[in-house]
């Protein structure tokens, strides 16, 4: 991907969740991806924090890639809302042409699916497949029991010390974007 355009692959929920925060910071990031000009990769939905984010990006001028299966092209806006579409025949499929198309990942307060999504490139990183930084975005102190956890299987020797630095976790859209340019440059 060297010589494309930045591109950061945000997983999310496509819930709003209980706290509003959560949304804000994903309208925030949205409108600091646009800010750079640089493009969003994620999911093709239109609702919860991941609508947040395309909704924000798109409207303020960012190129917007998303990538969602056929089984829920339905369920989301037929016209691909934001930006460009690709449909995908799996989940599984969705996820690589995600991370494929991306340069680094952030995510956001989500569900099951954003920890799918989050320990499948961690584990392909632990297993050397690529080194693109990974960063959950802890708004509100989302995931501090994830990164318990994370410390917690270190610690009972299911992996090593390693894993944690693979991981980075920033507590504001602020801190990640200024994390991204120090990557980035």
């Amino acid at each position: 991907m060297s010589g494309t355009k930045f591109s950061l692959c945000v997983y999310c929920g496509a819930s709003p969740g209980h706290n509003k925060a959560h949304v804000a910071a994903g309208a925030m990031l949205g409108r600091r991806i646009a800010d750079r000009q640089w493009r969003l990769v994620y999911g093709a939905g239109d609702v919860g924090v991941m609508g947040s984010v395309a909704e924000a990006a798109h409207g303020a001028g960012a190129e917007c890639l998303g990538v969602i299966p056929t089984h829920l092209v339905n369920r989301e806006s037929p016209e691909g809302l934001y930006g460009d579409r690709v449909v995908t025949e799996t989940m599984h499929e969705r996820k690589k042409v995600m991370f494929m198309n991306a340069h680094a990942v952030a995510v956001l307060p989500g569900g099951a699916g954003s920890l799918d999504e989050f320990f499948e490139v961690l584990t392909w990183a632990q297993l050397g497949l690529h080194a693109k930084p990974i960063f959950l975005v802890d708004i509100a102190g989302y995931w501090q029991p994830l990164s318990a956890l994370l410390g917690h299987i270190v610690e009972q020797g299911f992996a090593d010390q390693s894993l944690l630095d693979m991981v980075q976790i920033v507590p504001d859209v602020d801190t990640l974007i200024e994390a991204l340019d120090t990557y980035r440059s």
